[in-house]
């Protein structure tokens, strides 16, 4: 699904995908009716310009991550600014790329999302790495009482992840690539997807944004 108000920007964005093989759904050029119409189209990934006539692309992302929960969500924005992507990020984006990308790095970057790999311009990962670490240490820098209990106990209750699955996740904390972490682990990209999405599945989590996330929260990335 493309969301974006621009007209010649949103077909040309939605012929671009359909010549590279992807089937497009829907199109909308704006945030309310994207929302509405996303639950009947049922997109597997969404397009989505950060500013809409209507309403914000960040409010777009919680409308249609509460309909649809399991889908990804890849910014396609002019803005670059820092805040602009922990926003997009925090609201569930899977991937944050400006508008100035050649359509070869778009088309990378979708594949790439849709298989739930965080995608970011250049730049950028390294800020959304360090904004999870910061937040994780607020977390863990609280006072002793009923927050340190809650974290506790989810610590006590957490699935019991593989020793290949916990090796997987430190380095996807650590922010690298699927390609990387086989290369890394002398796997096939097949077999790091197959343990991350086992990994989601147990930790009912729905992307990598979220699975770093929690592995950050937990010091994995050390």
């Amino acid at each position: 699904m493309v969301v974006d108000d621009h007209p010649m920007w949103r077909e040309g964005v939605a012929r671009d995908l359909t010549e590279a093989g992807h089937l497009v759904v829907a199109t909308s050029g704006e945030g309310r009716q994207a929302v509405r119409v996303a639950p009947a189209a049922r997109p597997d990934l969404v397009v989505l310009d950060l500013q809409l006539p209507d309403i914000s692309g960040v409010e777009v992302i919680r409308g249609l991550r509460a309909a649809l929960p399991e889908v990804r969500v890849l910014m396609l924005s002019a803005s670059g600014e820092q805040q602009s992507v922990l926003d997009a990020v925090k609201a569930g984006a899977t991937g944050y790329l400006v508008k100035s990308a050649a359509p070869a790095e778009f088309l990378d970057a979708v594949r790439r999302t849709a298989a739930g790999e965080p995608v970011f311009t250049p730049g950028l990962a390294g800020l959304v790495l360090g904004e999870f670490r910061r937040l994780a240490a607020g977390a863990g820098g609280a006072a002793p009482g009923r927050g340190a209990a809650t974290a506790a106990a989810r610590h006590a209750d957490a699935p019991r992840l593989t020793d290949r699955e916990t090796e997987v996740l430190r380095l996807v904390a650590k922010g690298m690539s699927y390609k990387q972490i086989a290369e890394r682990l002398g796997l096939s990209h097949r077999t790091v997807q197959n343990h991350v999405q086992n990994t989601l599945g147990k930790l009912q989590l729905h992307n990598r944004v979220e699975l770093t996330r929690y592995a950050i929260e937990r010091g994995l990335d050390d």
